[in-house]
């Protein structure tokens, strides 16, 4: 089982990272939260990661702390009918914190408005890790931090959507914003991210 990868960030994009490591380039699929703080290509880099073996494939997902990806695993393996891009989708919108208090207090109505998890699913959700110690799962960090990486998370979001509205394919709106990003400052509104996407 692969459980952490060190090396070379190669390659990056809205959800994705690709790290050299021994002379092999790793696919890793990352959430919102994990892309838009990537260092510049080229930069050495070490994510926690969870692997699921298909019949036809391996698949990465990787996070920069080990409850991060604790939790995603906690999602795919206990959560009937979400899967890894449904737990990756959750975690680019929310941060662990929020995840942790919604599933405590029942809030279904948050959890929903995650893309691609409808009402029925949160309430699964909720009922089926509401009976787990999830802060022993979650980290205690910061609360701000996590505000501001959820924040920039939906600006990105936002940015990717309006690009798509403007007649952009999907690929290239993430790949527009993604390259857009190191451009600007910490936490750039969505309308500073749009801007810099268009200009580039």
């Amino acid at each position: 089982m692969i459980v952490s990868i060190g090396g070379i960030l190669v390659q990056s994009d809205v959800l994705s990272a690709v790290i050299e490591a021994n002379g092999i380039g790793y696919f890793v699929s990352v959430p919102l939260g994990v892309s838009c703080k990537l260092p510049p290509i080229g930069s050495e880099i070490k994510l926690h990661t969870h692997a699921i073996y298909r019949e036809d494939r391996q698949e990465l997902y990787g996070f920069f702390t080990r409850e991060e990806r604790d939790f995603f695993k906690l999602i795919v393996e206990k959560v009937s009918g979400v899967g890894p891009r449904s737990a990756l989708n959750i975690m680019s919108k929310l941060s662990l914190p929020l995840l942790r208090d919604a599933i405590a207090s029942g809030d279904a109505e948050i959890l929903a408005k995650c893309h691609g998890i409808g009402k029925k699913t949160a309430e699964r959700m909720i009922m089926e890790l509401s009976h787990r110690d999830i802060s022993a799962v979650v980290a205690k960090t910061s609360a701000s931090n996590f505000q501001s990486r959820d924040m920039q998370s939906g600006n990105i979001t936002d940015a990717i959507a309006a690009l798509v509205s403007l007649g952009y394919k999907a690929s290239d709106a993430e790949r527009a914003v993604s390259n857009a990003i190191p451009r600007l400052g910490e936490n750039p509104t969505a309308d500073a991210i749009i801007r810099a996407a268009l200009s580039s």
